[in-house]
């Protein structure tokens, strides 16, 4: 072993020429450092050493650093509340002048020049006053807030306010609209009175403390009525004002009646035009043709080379218009039309416009396409961002969001966001960003929707108008420019492959004929063993390869000779798509001609990889596949490789291309002929049948506008014809409506807490899902209630009535506690079967008041159970009227007491729903409900009216009628504890509140009062609706309130920079996770929140590695019971078995520079999702990134920052080839 050894020398005093200089020994190895630091005079030159028997004398002690900076620094000490240990400390130097010095108030007036208007030549300067000085995007919503740093105006900060959504209502429980003032301060749980009496108590006590003492009396004892409509007219300064300026109460009450009365009449006319603009939907008529179109726009933005069709012109003419619309129409129809004129216009209009997509690769796409067609656009992607200033960016819908949450200056030169595929709303997952982004868009922006034909279409336009307050033009249309032929096949070899039956023609009729002669054609060559024609449920897992691979070359070779390529095959998995591709030996498609073109393309766009890169196996099978005209698209394809096919394909080169769903998503790459390998797909929880709308979608692509006469779309029958009715109820069914998928998340209540302005509950009842909502007409009916009890005659709460109001509370909760109980006993399968036909029961609703009946028959619909029923009544009485048999009326006195007719007891046979009956008696009875309800329907003829009922219906009512007077002060019910059984806690609790609340009842005063009926009765029904009505237009009706509060509880210190997996991040971030971690470790670690696939190989990973794991793990399963113990409904092994960590090993080998062909070779994840899943990875590190300097841990960013440049290299971040 070799030492070296460091031999110390005495040196002479440092003089006063020589340099404060010293080696330092670095480490074992011998070799020696020069360094210099200031030393105190007079002391030799000490070596230093790296070796661990000591620290060298240079390094500073951190505790006495500390203590010097932190603690005997004056600058560090508070100015206020300093105590006496700190200043036994320091004593701080006292500056005055400090004080002065302070930063500049913004100006608040500026020069406006005055010139002549009709020469324009300068006069004069004038001093404006400016207003909204001072707004900043870190304090206000306002677009006239001065703008941010250039490094933000893209992107924006999460440190920014959003701009205010457009159409944002003000807070409903502001006092007045000029002030915004809360009635109950945040925090508190009372506030002020600001309701009608306390407003003008509020005024009087300002009259009398100011002004005029005699006027506070006037006010309250003549006029309050008229006082609180002036109040409502005008702000509380301006009543102020108004008031202090009078002489005497006389004047005040004249002219406030004057005002009050001219306003009024103003405010008619404009209320009963805003009630007949409600319908915020406007449908467009495209039937007639638009014979004006050029007078009308003489000179567009935007000249097309070919004649527009009619719902083009009519959106075209909206938007000139500057109005929104929402297009629905066929794949292939001309949508993009209407995007392009919008850009066209933003760019005549000097403004910007944003087209969002749905993923990444139709952004990549669109851009090519609008920047060939328009030059000046740009592309913003998680990982590129190209010509940002442009004035058309294209983006994804993600991204769009971001920016409108941290407050991009883009937005303010917006005019119009354009949705391609809005129908994309319905996915579960990502859904909702469409609903944010909807919502958050500020005032002046239009929107133009995009999507594929839609049920509701006017009723999604209809909610987007309401929340935007301006019309939503739709213009829908089911013409496709190139009718679709559907056929069946039933071919497998060549005797065979002719086998093509016509199903559904282009005029969209259904032909059994073809669907019978496909079943005879299949039959034939069926043994009777294997006889499975026109079977449900025919899964493609019933042939084997071979027989596959005969199908598939029969067809294509067939299609082939008949020159109906190119074809899309969709097929609903990568790995059969990737089969029947491989399967193809035999077949080739193209000429030498193509075949150079598609080498030399190939070539040219694979010189952008490096050479390992350009060998993978995957690219070496595609060059094969692609020269003989056959390409493969699915999301385990390389980018690369999937724009390479997609471009050979726009070209005519790939003649048969195998695919998956996604294909048929957004770009316009439409084909001959679409071929459909099933009609099956797996959506994440099992096999289905396809739907309508998406059969739709991809059938759609077949049919080339301008080159086909008819598209052919062709359905493969290989183990046997599918079922007639499932074919005809996708062909012709109606397409999938659009739904909301909205869902809170932890990024939208973090980004909304942290601006005070907006609120979380506005976001909820503004969504799509609260559209049912009809706020309108309940504030309508409001105010109309409000108007019925203000004419009441005033509530007496004197002498026997004192105890009114506690009563009606305490009804009004019996009544509820009497409907909870009365639904459990009903929906229980014990009560249930007590409803059985005999049973007498007790029936109360807007006809019948405690009466008793008896069940005749009962319905099989589970969902909305009837029952008919025997129910005695006064005479004259048997008919009810209208609706009213569903509404309870509001009955003040809360008894037991049977309906017992007065006079000739009656009869009548109704259906009752499961409300109508308030209770269940112990008592039946034999009745024979047949001959009843046969007798009783006969006698309402009108010839069989008078004549007597029969003997089986006299029995039964004469058997009720004892029972009533039998037991006049109630009968005995089932008990649903002890009779029915149901031992529920709610029942249990609901059953002893019901006792306890029957005995209060007793102790009132106000029931024996002999104006208790006429006191009670209309003005309680009236406040019984009008508290229904409130409770339906607060934000305690909100469907999605109980989880907010719950994900409120579980996020506390949740950090809004990071946008995925928030909790999981945070909790990592703050527990120092990471720290211990190399880069490529992190890196490793963090990919179990972008891969969600399961593999079949286990990861060969470091100890480190595998630690981290497990506190991962740890960390996930603790949020998880947390959140289980706040109320979310998702199990702590469910919310742990979301990450996944099959591609750490992978993900780590790539960050320390293995090669992608080795690292391909580690699992059995295809190579595009690899790719795919580390670039989402490089968006995760940048976030946590961001976070991570935004709570001071410089260090953690460095090495996030570190981590992404390792990972960001070769194939997997090769530029795309629609950008360059």
């Amino acid at each position: 072993m070799n030492c070296c050894f460091l031999l110390r020398v005495d040196l002479p005093p440092v003089g006063p020429d020589d340099l404060p200089l010293s080696l330092l020994e670095m480490g074992c190895s011998g070799r020696l450092e020069l360094i210099t630091h200031p030393l105190p005079q007079n002391r030799p030159l000490p070596p230093h050493s790296t070796l661990p028997h000591g620290l060298p004398p240079t390094c500073l002690d951190l505790k006495t650093e500390v203590e010097k900076r932190f603690l005997r620094d004056p600058a560090w000490l508070p100015v206020h509340g300093v105590d006496d240990a700190f200043h036994k400390i320091s004593k701080r130097n006292k500056e005055v002048d400090s004080l002065l010095h302070c930063s500049l108030s913004p100006l608040h007036s500026g020069l406006s020049v005055v010139r002549d208007p009709t020469t324009g030549m300068l006069l004069d300067f004038t001093e404006v006053l400016l207003e909204d000085t001072g707004l900043s995007a870190k304090n206000s919503l306002s677009l006239q807030r001065q703008p941010g740093p250039p490094s933000e105006s893209l992107r924006g900060s999460n440190t920014n306010y959003p701009f205010l959504p457009g159409s944002r209502k003000r807070n409903r429980d502001s006092l007045f609209l000029d002030l915004d003032l809360l009635a109950v301060p945040p925090g508190l749980k009372a506030g002020m009175d600001f309701s009608d009496k306390g407003l003008i108590s509020v005024l009087l006590s300002a009259c009398i403390t100011y002004h005029h003492p005699s006027l506070g009396c006037a006010l309250l004892s003549k006029n309050k009525k008229i006082c609180h409509s002036f109040l409502t007219l005008m702000s509380f300064q301006t009543c102020m004002t108004y008031f202090l300026q009078q002489n005497t109460s006389e004047d005040i009450l004249k002219n406030v009646a004057n005002t009050v009365s001219l306003t009024e009449q103003k405010k008619k006319p404009q209320q009963e035009d805003k009630g007949d603009n409600k319908k915020w939907a406007v449908p467009v008529d495209i039937t007639s043709p638009c014979d004006d179109f050029y007078k009308r726009i003489p000179d567009p933005a935007f000249k097309y080379p070919f004649e527009l069709d009619v719902f083009q012109k009519q959106a075209i003419l909206r938007l000139e218009a500057h109005d929104s619309v929402f297009v629905a129409a066929h794949t292939s129809a001309g949508k993009t039309v209407v995007a392009e004129y919008a850009i066209a216009l933003s760019q005549k209009h000097m403004t910007r416009t944003i087209y969002t997509s749905p993923i990444k690769a139709l952004s990549n796409q669109k851009f090519r396409d609008f920047k060939t067609t328009f030059g000046d656009v740009g592309l913003l992607t998680g990982d590129v961002q190209l010509s940002p200033e442009a004035s058309c960016l294209i983006m994804t819908t993600e991204i769009l969001r971001s920016m409108l949450y941290n407050g991009s200056e883009v937005i303010r030169d917006l005019e119009w966001v354009i949705f391609d595929e809005v129908h994309y709303i319905n996915d579960a997952e990502r859904g909702v960003v469409w609903e944010e982004v909807l919502i958050m868009l500020p005032e002046h922006v239009s929107i133009i929707l995009l999507s594929a034909t839609v049920p509701n279409a006017v009723e999604f336009s209809e909610w987007i108008g309401r929340i935007k307050k301006r019309p939503i033009y739709v213009i829908s249309t089911i013409k496709r420019p190139v009718p679709l032929e559907h056929y069946l096949y039933t071919g497998n070899s060549t005797k065979t492959q002719k086998e093509l039956f016509l199903l559904l023609d282009p005029s969209g009729n259904f032909l059994t004929k073809g669907y019978y002669a496909a079943v005879e054609a299949k039959k034939e060559r069926t043994s009777k063993h294997a006889q499975s024609f026109g079977t449900k449920n025919v899964s493609q897992h019933n042939t084997t390869a071979s027989q596959d691979r005969a199908v598939w070359q029969t067809l294509l070779s067939y299609l082939s000779q008949r020159q109906q390529t190119p074809v899309v095959a969709f097929t609903f998995s990568r790995t059969r798509c990737d089969e029947n591709a491989r399967s193809l030996t035999s077949l080739d498609l193209t000429s030498s001609i193509e075949k150079s073109e598609i080498h030399s393309f190939l070539q040219k766009s694979l010189t952008r990889l490096r050479g390992g890169d350009r060998q993978l196996p995957q690219i070496l099978l595609m060059r094969d596949l692609l020269k003989r005209g056959i390409g493969v698209h699915h999301s385990g394809i390389l980018p690369i490789l999937k724009e390479i096919i997609e471009m050979l394909f726009s070209r005519g080169l790939v003649k048969v291309l195998f695919a998956t769903e996604t294909f048929a998503m957004g770009v316009n790459m439409p084909a001959r002929t679409v071929v459909f390998d099933s009609i099956r797909k797996h959506d994440g929880t099992g096999f289905r049948n396809l739907l309508p709308g998406e059969y739709i979608q991809m059938a759609g692509r077949a049919g080339r506008r301008g080159l086909d006469a008819t598209g052919t779309v062709i359905i493969l029958c290989k183990a046997g014809v599918h079922d007639m009715g499932d074919l005809h109820a996708m062909m012709l069914g109606k397409p999938t409506v659009l739904h909301s998928q909205f869902r809170l998340t932890y990024t939208m209540i973090l980004n909304l807490l942290r601006v005070e302005a907006l609120r979380v509950t506005d976001m909820m009842r503004r969504s799509f899902s609260e559209n049912h909502r009809d706020t309108q007409a309940h504030e309508k009916r409001i105010s109309e209630l409000r108007n019925t009890l203000s004419s009441l005659p005033p509530l007496d709460t004197e002498g026997q009535l004192s105890d009114l109001l506690s009563y009606y509370h305490t009804i009004t909760e019996l009544r509820i506690t009497t409907e909870t109980l009365q639904r459990a006993v009903l929906e229980s399968m014990n009560g249930l079967k007590a409803l059985s036909v005999g049973r007498v029961v007790i029936v109360s609703n807007g006809q019948h008041h405690n009466a008793l009946g008896v069940i005749l028959q009962v319905s099989n619909d589970a969902v909305n159970r009837t029952f008919t029923a025997l129910i005695i009544c006064e005479k004259g009485n048997e008919e009810a009227a209208g609706d009213d048999l569903s509404n309870k009326a509001f009955h003040p006195i809360y008894s037991t007491t049977l309906f017992i007719p007065e006079g000739p007891c009656s009869h009548t046979v109704q259906k009752l729903k499961l409300q109508d009956i308030s209770a269940i008696t112990t008592k039946t009875l034999k009745v024979i409900p047949e001959r009843i309800i046969d007798n009783y329907n006969k006698r309402q003829q009108p010839r069989f009216r008078l004549d007597p009922p029969g003997q089986a219906i006299s029995t039964a009512t004469q058997e009720l009628l004892r029972l009533a007077e039998a037991n006049p002060n109630g009968i005995t019910t089932l008990d649903p504890v002890n009779d029915l059984h149901l031992k529920g806690v709610d029942v249990v609790e609901g059953v002893m509140r019901h006792r306890v609340l029957q005995d209060c009842l007793k102790d009132f005063h106000c029931i024996h009062s002999p104006t208790f009926t006429e006191q009670v009765c209309e003005r309680m029904s009236v406040q019984e609706e009008l508290d229904m009505l409130l409770f339906l237009v607060s934000d305690q009706s909100l469907t999605l309130l109980p989880e907010y509060h719950q994900r409120i509880k579980v996020s506390p210190s949740t950090h809004s920079a990071i946008s995925s997996h928030e909790l999981l991040l945070t909790e990592l971030l703050f527990e120092n996770t990471l720290s211990p971690l190399a880069p490529e470790e992190s890196a490793a670690l963090l990919s179990c929140l972008v891969f969600t696939q399961n593999t079949q190989i286990d990861p060969h990973i470091t100890n480190t590695l595998q630690e981290g794991i497990n506190q991962v793990l740890s960390v996930a399963q603790r949020i998880g019971e947390l959140q289980m113990d706040c109320g979310i409904a998702q199990t702590a092994e469910d919310f742990v078995a979301q990450f996944k960590f099959g591609l750490t090993e992978v993900v780590y080998c790539w960050a320390r520079g293995m090669p992608f062909a080795e690292i391909a070779q580690l699992t059995d994840v295809q190579e595009g999702t690899i790719v795919r899943c580390i670039q989402r990875l490089d968006e995760v590190l940048k976030e946590v990134r961001q976070a991570a300097r935004i709570v001071g841990d410089s260090v953690l960013g460095s090495k996030m920052e570190r981590a992404s440049l390792a990972i960001r290299r070769d194939i997997v971040f090769t530029a795309s080839l629609y950008t360059h």
